[in-house]
């Protein structure tokens, strides 16, 4: 098949069909490479019940981010030579396998507690965190080169697993609270809801996402300009690279900066994803399970905090399409971001001395501010990358994001030293 007509990638033909399916699949990929993983953190009242001496929350998530933040480290090192298509098709197949795994341990265990079962929970989390990078890394890369609207739409999928595994977890918490093993019924609807979830997101990359007419103009505008990470899609579409008629693709390549010199022109970026992260998870979830004390709601407490959070992140990811509402300077990022750090004050004094309504307020802030200023870095940075910079830029800025999730849970255990459950 010959290869289309590309223009520039700010001509884009208004004739290019799949648009809106592009956007609602984009949604439903970044909803699926964090649904997993957001189940986890959602069902965390479920592990300290059968694991109560071992800090679920704190553990399980320490044992995810060394995984994630090392894979990503090799995958954006190896960016340029790595097969799009089969980094992200395994990325989705081992979430898939590993939220499978997790049901199959608790159904041959029978929900029971104990070390050697706690260790098979962390395998695949850690399992998790692997998947993590080869999806967010190869997924963010792709769509760097794309419409910014599509990369907003993969965060916002992103922030849609949150609250929605919010939602379901104080339904399911309604609904078996007085039933015998409650909490186990809904931790296992999670994790088959999830594990469904999985499965759709490998249908969908695989046969559905590379053969619209919109991805496949982008895709094949990042070819022309020297990417090779494109070729298996593209093949999958029906589009050949380097076959007759198709040679040019490839010819008069412009020349790319390397990964050294993208990180050093956008290093202000990377450190504002690393810094929005590094706050975040040093408070959420950990301190909202073991910190933040007993109050009006009990066991509901942390689960409406978690609930708020995820709310008000996802609403505020969709925020930077209203033009004059996103922040697009460089410095004013910058600023914004370091002024989040307030939070680390505000949420310690919240905890010793106000009511649940003030901690309730503090945490939709940190929703809010967490998803509007992620979507406004990662649709900003981008802009002016030939489809080959772009690609590993994306790369780049996620491993920063997963390097700052990984600090912030260090982090994290600082709020429990002195306080006698250490």
């Amino acid at each position: 098949m010959a290869v289309m007509n590309v223009a520039d990638r700010d001509e884009l033909p208004a004739k290019l069909e799949g648009t809106f399916v592009a956007t609602v699949v984009c949604w439903i990929l970044g909803f699926g490479s964090l649904v997993a993983w957001n189940s986890m953190l959602t069902i965390g009242d479920y592990y300290y019940a059968i694991f109560p001496d071992y800090h679920p929350s704190r553990v399980l998530t320490l044992v995810y981010q060394p995984f994630a933040i090392g894979t990503i480290a090799i995958l954006t090192y190896h960016e340029s030579k790595i097969n799009t298509r089969r980094r992200n098709i395994f990325g989705y197949i081992l979430f898939f396998l590993c939220t499978l795994a997790l049901i199959v341990i608790d159904l041959a265990t029978s929900g029971k507690g104990g070390i050697g079962n706690y260790i098979g929970i962390c395998v695949f989390v850690a399992g998790f965190g692997v998947a993590d990078a080869h999806v967010q890394g190869g997924m963010v890369g792709d769509l760097a080169f794309m419409k910014p609207e599509f990369m907003q739409s993969f965060f916002a999928g992103l922030g849609a697993s949150g609250i929605v595994t919010s939602g379901l977890r104080l339904i399911t918490k309604a609904a078996f609270d007085k039933s015998s093993n409650g909490l186990r019924k809904g931790t296992m609807l999670f994790l088959g809801i999830s594990t469904f979830s999985e499965f759709l997101c490998i249908f969908l990359y695989a046969f559905v996402f590379a053969k619209l007419p919109i991805v496949k103009y982008y895709r094949t505008k990042a070819a022309k300009e020297g990417s090779k990470t494109v070729s298996s899609d593209l093949a999958a579409a029906g589009i050949q690279t380097e076959s007759n008629g198709t040679a040019d693709i490839a010819a008069k390549v412009p020349e790319r900066l390397s990964t050294k010199q993208l990180l050093f022109k956008n290093i202000d970026y990377a450190l504002d994803l690393f810094l929005i992260y590094v706050l975040t998870l040093s408070i959420f979830p950990g301190f909202l399970y073991e910190n933040t004390g007993k109050h009006q709601l009990g066991s509901w407490y942390p689960l409406v905090l978690i609930a708020m959070y995820n709310a008000w992140d996802l609403i505020s990811r969709y925020i930077p399409l209203i033009g004059f509402l996103k922040i697009e300077s460089r410095k004013g990022l910058m600023i914004a971001i370091l002024a989040r750090f307030l939070f680390v004050p505000a949420f310690y004094f919240t905890a010793k001395y106000g009511d649940q309504g003030w901690m309730i307020m503090l945490i939709s802030l940190l929703g809010l501010t967490n998803g509007y200023l992620t979507v406004c870095v990662m649709t900003v940075a981008p802009k002016g990358c030939t489809g080959p910079e772009a690609n590993a830029l994306g790369n780049i800025l996620v491993m920063f994001l997963l390097a700052g999730i990984f600090a912030g849970v260090a982090l994290d255990w600082l709020w429990i030293i002195g306080n006698g459950t250490f």
